[in-house]
């Protein structure tokens, strides 16, 4: 792990940075959930300068609340994964999806059918645009009231309640099993059927659309914008980054990452709570990296 003093190791860049990519939890957001005073600052000034920011996280766009007082220009933000671009100008409440990248429902169907059989005592919910449901035995991880409380096949199957709207991902947890060794075996049950990954402490993995990531997503956004990969620099700090990472020109992971996302990175910053994205931030605007 890198330490909480360490400068930031930083790749040789010779592009100008165009977009600045940041995961929340665990990299934009100290473990309280806050975003500090001098991450504000840093977010404002790169904007300033010229530079997007992009929020782009797992969390649901209903849960973008923490950070809608933060966001400049375009206003988007990249949600569920890869799932849903959200503009969240509307503020609390009133976010409006502008583009969807769904589960197929067969596709979702399958993958809990399979990872029930490889991984049995697996509970699954199920994360919509804007409903959320859940199977009975399903834990209360977040601060949720479900929409229905029923089996995934059921909340699945067509006439269902969920019919109405898209699929963003289906979550799947074990009670017993290691977060790692769950993402590996219910990758290799699930397939190409759908993308598995994790960004929790625990064994909670979020599985969503063939080839649907943060990675995926972000770079339909940048070819909207024209914007090239060499020209994005990205924060994170668990699984669900890596491949965002991988993409990206320049990339950082936090001090407190993931050994997967330290070794997918291309640099290394300090951790979420001594403000490890601001110090990047600060010295691309001052042209120290």
């Amino acid at each position: 792990m890198t330490s909480a003093i360490r400068e930031p190791e930083t790749p040789a860049a010779t592009t100008p940075p165009r977009l600045i990519a940041t995961d929340l939890d665990g990299t934009l957001l100290r473990d309280d959930k806050s975003v500090s005073p001098r991450t504000v600052a840093a977010l404002a000034a790169a904007e300033e300068a010229g530079i997007e920011v992009f929020f782009v996280t797992g969390r649901p766009a209903r849960w973008m609340d923490v950070v809608s007082d933060h966001v400049h220009g375009h206003g988007l933000a990249i949600c569920g994964n890869g799932a849903a671009v959200v503009d969240l100008h509307g503020g609390p409440g009133a976010h409006r999806f502008v583009k969807v990248r769904e589960l197929p429902r067969n596709n979702a169907l399958e993958a809990v059918g399979l990872l029930r059989d490889a991984a049995p005592g697996t509970v699954y919910a199920v994360e919509q645009t804007y409903g959320f449901y859940q199977e009975p035995a399903y834990p209360k991880l977040h601060m949720e009231v479900p929409d229905d409380l029923a089996p995934a096949e059921d909340l699945l199957a067509d006439g269902s309640p969920t019919t109405a709207e898209p699929v963003l991902k289906i979550l799947a947890f074990h009670p017993e099993m290691e977060p790692d060794a769950f993402l590996t075996l219910a990758r290799l049950a699930v397939g190409e059927r759908a993308t598995v990954t994790r960004s929790s402490p625990s064994a909670l993995l979020e599985i969503s659309g063939p080839d649907v990531s943060k990675a995926s997503t972000l770079a339909l956004c940048c070819a909207e914008r024209g914007i090239s990969h060499e020209e994005v620099v990205a924060f994170g700090d668990m699984p669900n980054d890596v491949e965002m990472l991988t993409w990206a020109g320049r990339s950082y992971a936090m001090g407190n990452a993931h050994p997967d996302v330290l070794a997918a990175a291309s640099g290394h910053t300090v951790a979420n709570n001594d403000d490890g994205v601001a110090v990047v931030i600060e010295q691309l605007l001052n042209g120290r990296i």
